[in-house]
């Protein structure tokens, strides 16, 4: 005990600084998040979602600009000019990289629950997280794309090119009697189930939370029905498939 009472950042090695410095970085994400959770629970979900946008455009900002000063960069309106200039196939292997770590944290996430506290926990928890995570990536993509309130089936098959799932499965859309379908063929996680020769993992229970939640919320006139989705069969060119239609007023 006594050895760790005068310790501080500055009698750190090298080693543990960079590690303290993840763990602020952490930190701040994790603050982000809670302020997030808070504003939600007293104002509510949109108005939340209207506070973040501008939260996170600050903080964005400032945090570059004091990234810059210590690291020796050049950035440009909150943007490092590295990346502005890095080569075009650079960047979208940068997409697909973020890509795959927002669903390695997710698998984590999900063992962790379930190692502590069993599968139909893990799954419970997946579901819910879902229930918020597809509301906030529809007001994250409409707002990129500066689609208008009701975009219809149009503005909803832009956005599915747009989820951080389009850059990890091949999916394809078409148009069928009016509605819009969308069938998943490259399921990155259930492609590693059968590449180990696994059952496909049953996920209709979350697909409905997160197809139908991030569709009514491109537009919230659009219906979302299940065609077929694990531990539903399914043919073997894909492994769920799902319908949006247009609900007229």
């Amino acid at each position: 005990m006594d050895e760790n009472k005068n310790m501080s950042a500055d009698t750190m090695s090298q080693e543990e600084l960079v590690l303290l410095a993840f763990d602020f970085a952490h930190r701040l994400l994790v603050h982000h998040t809670l302020w997030f959770r808070e504003v939600e629970h007293q104002l509510g979900f949109k108005r939340a979602l209207r506070v973040m946008d501008y939260a996170w455009e600050k903080t964005r900002r400032n945090l570059v600009q004091r990234l810059s000063l210590t690291c020796g960069f050049t950035e440009t309106d909150g943007v490092p000019d590295s990346l502005r200039q890095m080569p075009r196939d650079q960047v979208l292997a940068l997409l697909d990289n973020l890509a795959k770590s927002w669903l390695a944290q997710d698998g984590v996430w999900f063992q962790g629950v379930e190692k502590a506290y069993g599968m139909q926990e893990a799954k419970r928890c997946n579901d819910s997280t879902w229930a918020y995570f597809s509301p906030y990536e529809a007001h994250a993509v409409k707002k990129f794309l500066h689609l208008p309130d009701r975009p219809g089936l149009d503005g909803l098959e832009k956005a599915l090119a747009f989820r951080l799932y389009s850059r990890l499965n091949h999916q394809h859309l078409y148009r069928r009697d009016g509605a819009l379908i969308l069938e998943m063929y490259n399921c990155r996680v259930q492609c590693a189930r059968t590449r180990k020769n696994m059952a496909d993992y049953p996920c209709k229970s979350a697909g409905l939370v997160e197809y139908g939640r991030f569709a009514e919320n491109i537009d919230s006139r659009i219906r979302t029905e299940c065609i077929a989705c694990p531990p539903d069969e399914h043919p073997g060119e894909w492994y769920c498939a799902w319908r949006f239609t247009l609900q007229e007023e």
